[in-house]
């Protein structure tokens, strides 16, 4: 080791301050610098736009994305009163800059200015600043605009007037651009942006949120607005699904607090709640939402051990009460105490309580006023609780026989001999012809092959029951080592990769889509991680002479073809029509495949299509291939 230790002195103390010390830490305050904390620079700056709406004086707000040399760059602007721009006395400086150049500056730490607000730790401007190319500040305020511009944290001009407005006209747009410096992704995800403004108008009832993609040759505009708040949001939620009783609104303020919950029930089989504190989405829940589910079993069980017979409630468990709930629970406090500056869980305990006493007394009020919601509420539970004592013998049965766990693995899986998940990949293909080929031309090093025998079962419209009876589910479940519903635990997974690898024709299409439904109901996690993947088999071989070209798509089929006149051209219906070496240099192999990450970007939207697309309403989903069959650009028959 030497006699580094002994050098260790004073003078290697590095003393990093604002904007220095955010460029060489910026994960400690985004999260990543990949496109996560991309998007996380715009969501501050929303934030502080929704946060002015919040308390009273915006109402409306305006988000353009533009390009500059193949880098995003966006646009927030606000009707609010504007920031500031007279000079702070102590600091000698106006208080625009101030707040865009210094850490923990600004109103939202005194609670006098913003009663509640979600950009809590006063960074969020000095962050994108910091992390910026360029950030330009123009401010609407007294009759007059200002303006100022930022480079890397640091103002690179003074502020100035640049014109005169009417005395109510204010407001406040920030323009900036990410520094490529610094961040590995160059755009904006307008899927997640969308998700997001679809939130805010749902959260904040008369605001109006456009959102401006100019990013491409053909501008686009959309507009979002809700006039009912959390109950059209619920509506949204619900979408196609078939409601149980009607939408039961609660709402309890105290000086410093205020909730808002929504919720109904519907005929299906999976929860869905979606939380928020000062109008952050906390994806983890938290409190709020622990407070929320307990208030909403004390108030089941009671009203069943009240109205229907003492213990009605005894079989009956907590998770029983929430098959078929939608709700949305917003809370709007002072000082919430977050899990990271990335908020995605709620921590202050005191806010458990609040929620649960409002929730409780609220839903055992409606629900001895409402006996027939009351009754539909009762059934669903008594009918959840009996399925999940089906299920739980099912799963018994299963352990018995040794098919979800234990070390033995299923026989037609053809494992890899490397064991770090990190390293290795399963594919799940269709039919045995696919899987002799894949089998013979995979890396057996790293990639495993799982062949499946047809189509697996539909779960959308499957019990749980039916599910663990299930023997290729039981297959691939055993496979991945992941468990399953409360014994499933995404850090077992055995493959970094799965990935589904099915014909490209309409059989393979439905087979990859009860694929990713039994994924998003029963092994959300994996896509979350990024685990679950598609492969891209090619379309057809160009051959000409000695030349053998592989294509991907229609259009560039069309534009091979004018390089290679009168060549042949063979349509791949069915990975089993490729030989191994085929197989392996077009779809197999890691420097040459194509495969697509499959993520959740907009929840929401993936829920409905799988509602509609794999449920239980045959007319809805008649209405939908109708409507939307002129979109198809190729269909196998």
């Amino acid at each position: 080791m030497g006699d580094s230790g002994d050098n260790y002195t004073a003078k290697d103390i590095m003393v990093l301050s604002g904007p220095e010390g955010i460029r060489k830490r910026p994960a400690m305050y985004i999260g990543s610098t990949g496109s996560k904390g991309y998007m996380h620079l715009l969501h501050e700056i929303i934030d502080n736009a929704i946060d002015e709406a919040l308390a009273g004086y915006a109402k409306n707000i305006t988000i353009k994305l533009t390009r500059e040399d193949d880098v995003d760059v966006a646009e927030v602007s606000d009707d609010g009163r504007g920031i500031p721009v007279d000079t702070i006395p102590k600091e000698g400086r106006p208080a625009l800059e101030v707040i865009m150049t210094s850490l923990h500056s600004g109103a939202k730490f005194n609670n006098n200015i913003y009663k509640v607000a979600g950009g809590l730790h006063g960074v969020g401007l000095t962050v994108v600043d910091s992390l910026s190319e360029y950030t330009e500040v123009t401010v609407k305020r007294g009759g007059k605009i200002y303006s100022q511009r930022f480079s890397r944290g640091k103002p690179v001009t003074g502020l100035s007037i640049i014109g005169e407005t009417d005395q109510k006209d204010t407001g406040t747009t920030i323009k900036f651009k990410p520094d490529t410096e610094i961040f590995s992704a160059r755009s904006f995800d307008s899927l997640e942006l969308h998700e997001v403004l679809r939130y805010q108008a749902f959260l904040n009832p008369g605001i109006k949120i456009t959102f401006v993609d100019a990013r491409e040759e053909e501008k686009k505009v959309e507009t979002f607005y809700s006039e009912r708040g959390i109950a059209d949001f619920v509506d949204y939620i619900r979408d196609s699904k078939e409601p149980l009783t009607k939408p039961i609104l609660i709402s309890k303020s105290s000086d410093s607090t205020k909730i808002e919950v929504a919720l109904q029930y519907v005929n299906d089989y999976s929860e869905n709640v979606v939380s928020f504190v000062n109008r952050i989405k906390t994806a983890d829940g938290g409190m709020h939402v622990a407070g929320f589910h307990s208030a909403l079993t004390r108030a089941i069980f009671g009203y069943m051990d009240k109205n229907a017979k003492k213990g009605a409630s005894s079989g009956v468990e907590g998770e029983d009460t929430r098959e078929g709930l939608i709700a949305v629970v917003s809370v709007l406090m002072q000082n919430p105490e977050f899990e990271g500056q990335t908020k995605e869980r709620l921590g202050n305990t005191s806010i458990k309580s609040f929620v649960d006493n409002a929730v409780y007394g609220a839903l055992s009020t409606y629900m001895e006023e409402n006996p027939s919601d009351a009754s539909a509420i009762i059934n669903k539970v008594v009918a959840a609780a009996e399925a999940r004592e089906s299920a739980r013998k099912a799963r018994e049965l299963a352990r018995k026989k040794n098919i979800f766990g234990g070390a033995v693995l299923p026989g037609k899986l053809s494992d890899c001999s490397e064991s770090d998940p990190a390293k290795t990949e399963i594919f799940i293909v269709e039919g045995e012809s696919a899987a002799g080929s894949s089998k013979q031309g995979r890396d057996r090093r790293y990639q495993a092959i799982l062949p499946l025998r047809g189509k697996i079962l539909n779960v959308e419209k499957a019990t749980d029951e039916k599910i663990f009876n299930n023997a290729e589910l039981h297959t691939m479940v055993t496979a991945f080592g992941t468990g399953i519903k409360e014994t499933f635990n995404p850090a077992n997974v055995r493959y970094g990769k799965i990935i589904l690898l099915t014909d490209a024709d309409v059989d393979g299409s439905h087979i990859r889509t009860l694929l990713l439904t039994f994924f998003y109901r029963y092994m959300r996690p994996l896509i979350e991680r990024g685990n679950i993947y598609i492969a891209q088999p090619p379309l057809y071989r160009i051959s000409k002479g000695r030349d053998e070209i592989y294509v991907y798509s229609d259009s560039e089929l069309q534009e091979k073809l004018k390089l290679y006149e009168n060549a042949g051209v063979q349509r791949y219906k069915g990975l089993g029509e490729m030989n191994p070496e085929q197989l392996w240099s077009t779809t197999m192999n890691p420097e040459r495949r194509v495969l697509k990450r499959v993520t959740i970007k907009d929840a929401q939207l993936a829920d409905s299509l799988f509602s509609i697309l794999m449920g239980l309403d045959v007319e809805q989903r008649r209405h939908f291939l109708e409507e939307h069959s002129t979109e198809v650009s190729f269909l196998d028959i």
